[in-house]
This record gives C-alpha cells, structure tokens and sequence, in this order.
C-alpha cells in the first residue's frame, strides 16, 4: 500500500489525531499521552506513525496560494486572495501574515487549515527516532526508517531556512512535565544550514536509489542527494553567498552528480508524460506526493482554464503573465528578443518551443475539444477580465502544465478527486541545478552539456551548440541556465525560490518590481485585423527586507530566549529578521 493511502479502521488512529490535535510547537503534551504500547508496539504500527508524517508535508495539488502565483510567473486574479494586498505592496509583516506559503512557519497541507506547523512536524519526527532508537525493532528496519525520518525532519527545517534563514534547532522530544528549559534559540543561517546538510550527509547512503512497488512515495538514497544538492545550491547562491565563494558551488555540484551516476532516473519524452495519474512514478520523478482516493487533488479545478464547453471547470487561480510567456524561446532556439529569432509580434504564438504549447492555455489554444478563445468581443466565456471582476483570466492565459487534461475540472472545484501525484523533484531539475552549479564552479563545457538534456528533450529546441554556432559567454549562458529554469519548471513552486536565492526581486530592475503584464487581443479599428497589445495587469512591490519573512509575532512574543538575540552575523533586532 502506497504510504499516503493510510486512512485505517485501528485503535492507533486515536492516538495519531492526538499527535495532531497541537497548536504550535511550544505546547508540549507529555509522551505517555500517546499510548506508547499500541504506537510503538509493533514496526507496523510504527510505520503508521512515520506514514502519517508523510502526510503533513504540503499538499501543494490542493494549495489555493502557491508560491508561482507570488513570483513572476503567474497573477492570481479572485479578489478575495490575500496574496493581492499582502504580498503585492509589501505589506507583510510579523502580524499580518497570510495563510499559505507566505506563513511558513506554520504551511502545510492546504493553506494550513490543519493548523499544524514545521516545528509539530519535526517534533513528530523526533518522536519516532527517539522511540525507534530505544525499540527492539529489528537493524534493518531500523537503519531504513530512522534514515526517512531524519529525511523529513530535513525536508521540514529546509523550508524554515529558505524562508527565515536561522531557526531553532531541536532535535530531541521537548517535555514542559520534565523540564522548564523549552525555549530554544535561534541558531544563524549557516549553523541551520550547516544541520541539515550534515543530516543528509549521514543518511544518504541507509537508504536505495529509488522506491517502487509498496514503497513509493518513501525517500530514497535519490531523494536524499537531491534535497542535499538544493539547499547546497541555494546556500551557494546570492543571497546566501555574496562573497561568491566557488567552492559552495562545487559542493553543490558534486552532491548532484551523485543523483545522476545513480542511473536510475531519467528524462519523460515530453514534460505532458508527468502531471497525470497514467503517468504517476515515472522514472523521471525523485520525490512526490502519492495521492489517493481518500487523498485527492484538486489542481484541475484551481488552476485550469475557467470556462470549458459553457461550465465554470476552475477558479482560474494560477493565470501566466506576460512575462513568463515572452521567455518561451522560438523554434530555432533563440529567445523572441533576438532578431534572427523570427517572432512576429502580430502572430505571437506561432514558431514558439514545443514546452510553450505543452505550458500555456493561451487564445486559439484546444483544451478538452474546445477552442479556448480570450480575445475581446467575440463573446467568449473566458475573454480577458481588464478589471479582475471574476474569476476569467486576466493576464489572457491559462495554466496548461500540471493540469491533467482528462479530468472534469468542474467535478474539482470544491471536491479532491484529482490523482496525479504531486511531484518535488524530478530528473530535469537535477540536470538543471547541476549545469548551473557547473557553470559557477567554472565548468562551462559541463554545464552546456547537461544544458542540452533538457532543453533539446522530445525535439524541443536545437542544441546550444546549432543555437550559438559562434559560442556564447559566461554570462549568456547564465542567462540562458536561468530562463530554461524558469521555462522547464514553471507551475512547479520553484521560480520563487530561484528569484530570491539570485537575489533578483528588488529595486528598480528588480524582477518583482516590474509590472504584471497579460495580453489583450482586440480589433481596434473593426476592420477585421486583431492586434495584440499589451495589457498590464497591475504591480508589485518587494522591498530588500522580503528575501526573508519576519519571524511570526506570535513566535517571538511566547520565546524569552529569541526576543534578547541581537545584532550577529544575521542582523537581528530583538530575535526577528532585519526590516521588520
């Protein structure tokens, strides 16, 4: 049974939903609660334990405010998401968090309606290595679980360090019954990171390269060296690494070598062969969420296309901008801005890179047997919403990517029936992060190299080497590495993360300081001729201090010990993060 699938008729079941019932991690409730002989009496009951922390990581198939609808990558138009005030003009603060991604401390599952944070999650995780460790249960189940549960102990601290950069470290059961001495400080940003890394390091090796059969959806040796390669890449990145010291980028590079010579994963003949459920536990998938019957998604009723055949099938929440558009590359290779590219900018969507039409929903495009239409006056269901009054695009676009075209999206609106599995990793980001962490060690050949797997995959484009005949340099491969991130992963909640380890949102060229941009096709004069014209959606505003989110009030306000930090190498002001 995939361990996702964990909903049983036991005794245990009591047990696991009092693990759940905790509000945040400061209130402790004492072990003996929990029924230790029934949880922890057999290496089944255990695994129903360390399947139901499987299930708290983020249910992103089911996730209203996503982490591209804050990047560049898409516009969410309902007026009645958060994201539009909050994150838009730079109105975060430590009290005016937002459920979602934005509140990392507590995201989880959907929109944290659970009301679980990270620091339940790794208390969890702390919990059965503990038990597990002082269990008589046998070496090999030992060293297999305790390794997945360090795993996602990881997993949920790599999220607080992307986020808030140094968080408190705890590694053992808290007890408020046995001790007073529960508040934790903050540990910097290079010790957090400096944690996790060594967790990985240790287990990479306690566990196979990949999972199949019962054990799918389980970390794996591949899982392990990926997560490792990422946050080794994020800590080797702008933000985190303005004295550029090379040899971050090495280590990041040679960790995700190490997932490739697994041999074990591969690419999908086109990026269409991975968001259904016909196409679940491919061999290009590393790390996902294995949904269920009684564990649905609902992306297609999110995120698709808002009307289809007369029927409202979506919300319409993930709409692509302009700007991720425009960086589709054209046929031949070459970005739309090259002159030798051939774009026509009064027949757009012609000659574009194959993973644009298996991305975009844009006007003339076929969905489900309908042509999908968004220009004005034609009387359209899905026309171009100038004015955000509903629910129907407003950038002109509609997500394609990631939504399976043979589900109803109107049966998912407010139900979960969606089965794709929801995946984190995958091959091609791998080849990605390393052709980058090639190119900044100093190994441009390599990194042109591992380029080329992605982008020229299912005839998508041509090489680097038939696009730039003449060569290219340094920095237009860099750019080129970015926009193939940007483009291979999009929908994918990983543009944010990219744009902020780049450190490329603020100020006046800053990415997240430019308008939003959408297209509005219209016949202008009545005469027959449509013009594309751009349309521009509205604004945003991210100040420096948005590379990282204030640490929650509520946090600071019940820590003594994270209120008197000051000062150091992170710039603390009574605990929280600067500019706040």
């Amino acid at each position: 049974m995939r361990i996702h699938n964990i909903i049983k008729t036991v005794c245990l079941a009591g047990s696991l939903a009092l693990l759940s019932a905790c509000e945040d991690w400061l209130e402790i409730e004492p072990k003996d609660r929990f029924g230790d002989t029934t949880v922890w009496g057999s290496e089944e009951n255990a695994d129903m334990f360390l399947n139901d922390i499987y299930n708290q990581l983020p249910h992103l198939n089911n996730e209203t405010q996503n982490l591209d609808q804050y990047s560049d990558n898409s516009y969410v138009g309902a007026e009645w998401m958060n994201a539009r005030t909050t994150i838009y003009t730079g109105a975060l603060s430590p009290t005016s968090w937002i459920p979602g991604p934005w509140d990392m401390w507590k995201w989880g599952r959907q929109n944290n309606d659970d009301a679980k944070g990270q620091y339940e999650r790794i208390r969890s995780c702390n919990l059965f290595i503990t038990k597990v460790t002082e269990s008589d249960f046998s070496a090999e189940y030992k060293k297999e679980r305790l390794a997945e549960a360090r795993f996602l102990r990881a997993w949920f601290y790599h999220y607080l360090w992307m986020a808030y950069g140094g968080v408190p470290i705890i590694t053992e059961v808290l007890d408020n019954n046995v001790s007073t001495d529960i508040f934790y400080p903050r540990e910097t940003a290079q010790k957090t990171f400096e944690f996790i890394d060594k967790e990985l390091d240790e287990i990479k090796d306690d566990l196979p390269p990949r999972r199949s059969g019962s054990d799918l959806g389980r970390a794996s040796k591949g899982a392990i060296l990926t997560l490792k390669g990422w946050v080794e890449l994020f800590h080797a990145s702008e933000l985190r690494n303005p004295g550029k010291d090379k040899k971050r980028w090495e280590a990041a590079a040679a960790t995700l070598k190490d997932v490739i010579d697994l041999q074990v994963y591969h690419l999908q003949p086109t990026i269409l062969d991975l968001w259904t459920e016909a196409t679940n536990n491919n061999d290009e998938v590393i790390f996902d969420f294995q949904m269920s019957k009684q564990n649905g998604g609902r992306r297609e009723g999110l995120f698709g296309p808002v009307f289809v055949k007369g029927v409202q099938s979506s919300w319409g929440n993930m709409q692509p901008t302009q700007e991720l558009v425009d960086d589709y590359c054209m046929a031949n290779g070459l970005p739309i801005t090259d002159p030798a590219s051939g774009y026509n900018k009064n027949n757009p969507y012609k000659n574009r890179e194959k993973r644009f039409y298996q991305s975009i929903l844009y006007d003339g495009s076929m969905w489900q047997g309908e042509e999908i239409i968004t220009r004005v006056g034609v009387g359209s269901p899905n026309e171009i919403d100038t004015s955000s009054d509903s629910d129907v695009t407003n950038t002109g676009y509609y997500t394609r990517k990631t939504i399976d075209e043979s589900v109803n999206g109107a049966d998912n609106l407010q139900m979960s029936n969606g089965m794709a599995n929801y995946i984190f990793f995958r091959y091609a980001d791998v080849l990605l992060m390393y052709a980058e962490a090639s190119l900044e060690a100093g190994d441009k050949p390599t990194a042109i190299e591992y380029l080329d797997m992605v982008r020229t995959r299912g005839d998508n484009m041509p090489s680097i080497g038939d696009t730039y005949p003449q060569g290219i340099t340094e920095n237009q491969l860099r750019e080129i590495i970015r926009r193939d991130r940007r483009i291979e992963l999009a929908f994918e909640d990983k543009r944010w993360w990219d744009i902020l380890r780049w450190k490329i949102c603020d100020g006046e060229n800053g990415v997240m300081n430019k308008p939003i941009g959408g297209m509005k096709i219209e016949d202008t004069n009545g005469d027959g001729v449509w013009e594309y014209n751009y349309h521009e959606v509205g604004k945003r505003t991210f100040l420096p201090r948005m590379y990282y989110q204030p640490i929650p009030q509520y946090v600071i306000d019940k820590n003594p010990v994270i209120r008197e930090q000051n000062g150091g190498e992170d710039g603390w002001v009574n605990g929280q993060n600067p500019g706040y």
